[in-house]
């Protein structure tokens, strides 16, 4: 006998850690960090503050593993997007997706990454950065994807890859302000349907 133990001893965990990240991100979605209490977030996890705490981290930890599941779930048409094979393809999609997002049923109106946390408190201005951080780093993936496309000649030659890039993206980052707003899926594809047709 070695005497090593091949498990831990301890209490189980008794609730499913996806489910309770999911819920988490639904809260900051809806209600954005600074207004996400830990009452109202342990409330729709269904767990107690010390269970969040053992399993999640601090509020600000939560907020960022629930920011990871956003983009890599309801965020996803982001990368998607940028291996359409066209420089058109990638933006309408890229603005498809948007709409897609900000409009599903089950979810909230808006987006995660824009009204997460816009303006914030000195205290909660890590948040307010990591959004920042990530919508810079989407702007320039998306601003490389344009001038890989400008270098095969799928963009006209006097396109300016950053300031197309801006402006898919600030129509993009929009299009959720505008759900929020109260605007249906069929008139947010109308907006993109406008901008397609101003396409370079």
């Amino acid at each position: 006998m070695s005497g090593s133990r091949s498990t831990v001893m301890g209490r189980p965990r008794g609730f499913d850690i996806d489910e309770a990240l999911e819920r988490a991100m639904r809260v900051f979605w809806e209600q954005g960090y600074e207004g996400s209490s830990l009452t109202d977030l342990t409330g729709a996890m269904g767990i107690t503050r010390t269970s969040m705490y053992a399993a999640f981290g601090n509020k600000e930890q939560l907020f960022r593993k629930a920011l990871q599941r956003y983009v890599d779930g309801p965020a996803g048409y982001l990368d998607v997007a940028l291996a359409q094979p066209t420089a058109r393809a990638v933006a309408e999609a890229l603005l498809r997706g948007a709409v897609r997002t900000a409009t599903l049923p089950e979810n909230f109106a808006g987006c995660l990454t824009i009204q997460g946390a816009l303006s914030a408190s000195a205290e909660n201005r890590p948040v307010h950065d990591v959004l920042v951080q990530w919508r810079n780093a989407a702007g320039d993936r998306l601003e490389q994807r344009f001038r890989r496309a400008s270098d095969e000649g799928d963009l006209p030659g006097d396109t300016d890859p950053q300031r197309l890039a801006r402006y898919i993206m600030a129509v993009a980052f929009g299009i959720p302000v505008h759900a929020a707003n109260g605007l249906g899926r069929a008139e947010l594809d109308g907006i993109v349907d406008q901008v397609m047709l101003s396409w370079p």
